[in-house]
């Protein structure tokens, strides 16, 4: 008995042994099979995310591509001798007719200017996308949110004052409170229509001058005359003046009345400049910003900027953009050293092909204006909305960074505290007593409905650029739309 019961127990454990060995062999298979079920679905969903991602980088390119050619059709048609040669769907061509007279000599380098010039479309258009829900007015709200925006910045606005570094905010302050409002005067989508009107000869080639004043705001620049002599030419109305400071200090005289019109200082302001501000009536600024190493330079170039921060469809008269044209004049005098008009134009003509101005010259003024082979708002929407897709991908940057996502300064304004209207304890009684400081005091309803929907779908932000055309490091700054509205 004992004997039978000690080989029963013999023979149970090798079936042990066997359902253990078994066991172990499932769970390998088990593991083998989940495991080759997972990696295959996690190859299947990677390859199914590259296949979105390839699908939306063509679509990308597909969209800019087609922006390019009706580029540069409307190059070919508008350019009065000018062509556009695509390269890729970013970057293009543009060149002048063979025997075009290079007038333009550049001392520095021994040679005239070129008949070609490069351009990235992509990051013009999204450069001048950007400039239309831009402040390009420097304001103490900007400094304050700067880093260094005081201390370090401010100065560089300052001519002769004697500091590299403001430590004592009080330094600064003294220099720039006389044209330092506490916000932005002017608002995108502030005036449907504009007028920059350069100083060029060529108009008085023309009779634009009532075409001119048909606008809702007009800017000049410098020391251009506005008087009854030129009236045909370039009209009446004065609203906007951008001016170099060796300009500003001899304005007295060119306003000659024109109180209501907005003096803006393009580059410095000194002790000089402040004195003659504290003295007339007329609302003054400082231009935000200095951008540098773009195709078309000068004061004129700051003038579009200027509109196009305020203005939806911006004309512009007397910047001889056309290829015909190579002797570089002036309407009121002999024309200033400097300019190199040939770049210039050809960087006009692109950006009327962007949507961003619309030329007026004496080689069209003869025939009835036809934009119909401007890009659509919409198309020019959809190719901005892909160049920004195109250089985020390209910065490994993911997702919908939004309205914002150029933001990398913020500030926040107290809606309690709004801060000072521009001035010093120190000015005339003509100029206390003016409205100098209307755009500073102006009540938000009176806005065009235009501009108080872009400042709400903005959530009452306002965008500053730092320095450069660079398209990132902007400065914004959060206001309470409960204090607007």
């Amino acid at each position: 008995m004992r004997q039978h019961k000690q080989v029963s127990s013999i023979n149970r454990r090798p079936t042990v042994l066997y359902l253990v060995c078994v066991a172990a062999l499932f769970s390998l298979l088990l593991f083998y099979t989940q495991s080759s079920f997972f990696s295959g679905a996690v190859s299947s969903d990677s390859s199914r995310i590259d296949a979105v991602s390839s699908d939306r980088d063509s679509e990308t390119i597909h969209v800019l591509s087609n922006f390019q050619s009706s580029v540069k059709q409307c190059v070919d048609n508008r350019g009065l001798g000018l062509t556009a040669h695509v390269i890729d769907h970013c970057k293009l061509i543009l060149k002048y007719p063979e025997g075009t007279n290079s007038t333009w000599y550049n001392a520095q380098f021994k040679k005239f200017e070129p008949l070609e010039y490069n351009y990235d479309l992509c990051e013009t258009i999204l450069l001048w996308e950007q400039y239309r829900n831009m402040t390009t007015v420097l304001t103490r709200e900007y400094l304050d949110a700067r880093p260094g925006g005081w201390v370090d910045y401010a100065p560089q606005r300052i001519a002769q004052l004697g500091a590299k570094k403001c430590t004592n905010k009080t330094l600064c302050e003294e220099n720039l409170d006389v044209l330092l409002p506490a916000k932005p005067p002017f608002h995108p989508r502030q005036f449907r229509t504009c007028a920059v009107v350069g100083n060029s000869g060529d108009l008085l080639k023309t009779r634009f001058g009532k075409e001119i004043d048909s606008h809702d705001a007009v800017f000049r620049d410098n020391e251009a005359p506005v008087n009854e002599k030129y009236a045909k030419y370039v009209g009446l109305k004065r609203d906007f003046r951008l001016v170099v400071r060796g300009a500003a200090r001899n304005m007295v005289p060119i306003l000659n009345g024109s109180d209501n019109e907005v003096l803006i200082i393009k580059s410095l302001t000194h002790r000089e400049i402040n004195a003659v501000i504290k003295t007339i009536p007329n609302p003054v600024y400082l231009f935000q910003g200095i951008v540098l190493r773009r195709g078309a330079k000068g004061t004129g170039m700051k003038s579009i900027e200027l509109a196009l921060s305020m203005c939806d469809i911006i004309d512009i008269y007397g910047f001889t953009v056309d290829p015909g044209y190579t002797e570089w004049t002036r309407y009121f005098s002999q024309p200033r050293k400097g300019h190199n008009p040939l770049q210039g134009r050809a960087y006009y003509q692109l950006l009327e092909c962007l949507g961003v101005i619309r030329i007026h010259s004496p080689m069209r003024s003869k025939r009835m204006e036809d934009w119909s082979d401007i890009p659509s708002r919409q198309m020019i929407s959809q190719a901005h909305a892909a160049a920004l897709r195109l250089k985020r991908s390209q910065a490994g940057q993911g997702g919908d960074l939004g309205q914002f996502g150029n933001c990398k300064v913020w500030g926040n304004v107290n809606p309690d505290k709004s801060g000072p209207v521009s001035g010093s304890p120190d000015m005339s009684d003509v100029r206390r007593y003016s409205n100098y400081s209307k755009w500073e005091v102006m009540p938000f309803e009176s806005l065009r409905k235009e501009a108080r929907d872009h400042y709400n779908q903005m959530q009452g932000v306002s965008v500053y650029k730092m320095d450069g055309n660079k398209l990132d490091d902007l400065v914004c700054v959060r206001h309470s739309l409960k204090s607007e509205v």
